[in-house]
């Protein structure tokens, strides 16, 4: 039997040299792999000292098979100074019975108290000439009640600023700004039509507060349309890590050109819990869109086809004689509207628009949202089993009440939210009164500003162009059923 010191120290080299061959074969340069060496007075091998001064590391290479490394800085330096902060702070009096009563402000000031509401997102420059920065509405909203809102910007370079506001579109939750800088640097829009699943993209935005902040991903789908919550939708989802603060920032492509702007995060467990890979963008087109009409009129107006329609579920396709129960069929069409003159009829089953998929009336919905107005609109529909190509156009509403009936005079109508109507079920419809003029013929008919219509004597409609076709006779008794808050009533109109 060998003395245990012998075995251990064969163990050793054993080894050590199974070390030394395993870092040969993994490519350890020769340079590290066989150190020189010299022999001191008492034969001893002692290291040589320049060798013992580098430290005993392996760096990443610079290059695989001569080929340099791909890195994301280059392209970042680019479009960073481009992203920037968005620090938002509204004033809200805290809602009280006698809150509004100076004497009772003044002897019990608790009863006015006041809280500051503040948000972080961040926003992206997209003319360097003009300063305007793109971000999301529900990054600037301003939230009910609020007395005062004020939108401050920092810049990558430090640059502290207050921004002007110059529109929003809640649908699409696009807000355009504008900075009073100079030496800016903006992302160029790329379009976005191009993207495909499997390209990478990158965002850059603020997340949590930390400026800054770069994450990398794939588009993991394109015109995502049934995200809760949420308006008119076509987004670009990516795995790239989009948390709070994001909103508003920028997703770029790999050329550094604005593919999406960051909008919203998919968690069950709610935005805070974390990123799951499951990010949403708005597409560089929309905004672009969005945008250009922000900054001409500083409002996104929008036009209908002018037809109710019901989605083809399986028993309306067996009584159609359908072959698949998809699309959307005509259950009305408007006297006088464009669709109404292109020849549409009711019975026909729409089945895509422009070359794009309509699965059910909610993606109809979708698609005449996300249109500019005066769009021409080719739709492809189902009639008496052949199929038939018809041209229309997405023709404006009018919002004033005088339009719909005398007896609204002063009123300014305006659609339901979609996001009301999505995250109902599509079960609600109706109108909204935007605003009343004082001492109009509206207002003394008990109608205020906030009020929804939900329905009329003049007949059934779910929206302004079915409204204002359920008016078109001018009933005699005209009444409307009111929400208002929580409570819903009757409003006869005189």
């Amino acid at each position: 039997m060998r003395p245990l010191p012998t075995l251990l120290a064969l163990v050793a080299a054993a080894a050590f040299g199974g070390l030394v061959a395993g870092l040969m074969h993994n490519g350890l340069p020769p340079a590290l792999a066989q150190q020189p060496s010299t022999t001191g007075v008492s034969g001893q091998t002692d290291p040589d000292p320049a060798a013992g001064a580098r430290p005993m590391t392996v760096g990443l290479p610079v290059a695989v098979e001569g080929q340099p490394l791909p890195s994301l800085a280059p392209m970042l330096g680019r479009v960073t100074p481009a992203v920037l902060s968005v620090h938002t702070r509204q004033r809200v009096r805290t809602q009280t019975p006698f809150g509004n009563d100076p004497f009772f402000r003044r002897m019990f000031p608790e009863l006015a108290q006041e809280r500051i509401n503040e948000s972080l997102g961040s926003g992206v420059i997209v003319d360097a000439e003009r300063g305007l920065v793109l971000t999301n509405h529900h990054v600037i909203e301003v939230a009910r009640g609020a007395e005062a809102v004020s939108v401050s910007v920092t810049l990558s370079d430090g640059r502290t600023m207050e921004a002007e506001f110059i529109g929003s579109d809640p649908e699409t939750d696009i807000a355009l700004m504008r900075i009073p800088a100079e030496d800016l640097t903006a992302v160029p829009l790329a379009d976005s039509s191009t993207l495909q699943v499997g390209d990478f993209v990158v965002a850059v935005g603020n997340p949590f507060g930390f400026s800054q902040t770069v994450t990398s991903g794939i588009v993991s789908a394109v015109g995502r349309s049934n995200v809760p919550g949420v308006g008119y939708q076509n987004f670009i989802q990516t795995d790239a890590s989009i948390n709070p603060g994001n909103s508003g920032g920028a997703l770029v492509n790999l050329r550094g050109e604005l593919v999406g702007i960051n909008t919203a995060s998919f968690n069950v467990q709610g935005s805070m819990a974390g990123n799951i890979g499951l990010g949403f963008a708005i597409p560089s087109n929309l905004a672009g869109s969005v945008m250009r009409q922000l900054y001409a009129t500083g409002e996104v107006r929008r036009g209908t086809l002018g037809i109710d329609t019901q989605t083809v579920d399986a028993e309306l396709a067996r009584g159609l004689d359908l072959d698949t129960s998809r699309g959307a069929v005509v259950t009305r069409v408007h006297a006088g509207s464009a669709s109404a003159a292109s020849g549409l009829r009711t019975g026909d089953v729409i089945i895509s628009a422009n070359g794009q998929r309509i699965d059910n009336s909610e993606s109809l919905r979708n698609f005449q949202g996300l249109q500019p107005l005066d769009t021409e609109v080719t739709l492809e529909v189902i009639r008496d089993g052949r199929t038939l190509n018809l041209s229309t156009r997405l023709m404006e509403v009018p919002r004033d009440g005088a339009s719909y009936d005398p007896r609204l005079a002063g009123a300014t109508l305006a659609d339901l939210p979609e996001a009301l109507r999505r995250s109902a079920g599509d079960r609600v419809g109706g109108v909204r009164i935007e605003s009343v003029e004082s001492g109009s013929r509206a207002e003394r008919n008990g109608l205020r500003a906030g009020d929804l219509i939900l329905a009329s004597s003049g007949g059934p409609f779910r929206d302004l162009a079915g409204f204002r076709a359920a008016l078109s006779e001018s009933p005699e008794d005209l009444v409307l059923i009111v929400q208002r808050g929580r409570s819903r009533g009757q409003v006869r109109l005189e």
